[in-house]
């Protein structure tokens, strides 16, 4: 339960620092913030295991967290824009 608990945390933290960093207004609430980061965190371990950067098993650091969010708010935006 403590380990859900603190990745929800840590999914608030780096969805909210790359809502920052990102230019523009990403209209998401608190909950999509949460999956947002949990996201980039997930992609950054995926992309950073497949060019060597990581083990497996072993998680992405904040930087390539937050850098893997962000990537996710420009998919969003772009799909956003479109519609």
């Amino acid at each position: 339960m403590l380990s859900f608990i603190g990745t929800l945390i840590v999914g608030l933290i780096v969805g909210l620092i790359a809502r920052a960093i990102k230019p523009g207004d990403d209209r998401m609430g608190w909950l999509l913030t949460i999956v947002l980061g949990i996201a980039g965190a997930l992609i950054a371990g995926y992309v950073g295991r497949a060019v060597g950067w990581y083990e497996p098993g072993e998680g992405a650091g904040w930087i390539a967290s937050v850098i893997g969010a962000i990537v996710l708010l420009l998919i969003y935006g772009a799909i956003a824009r479109k519609r």
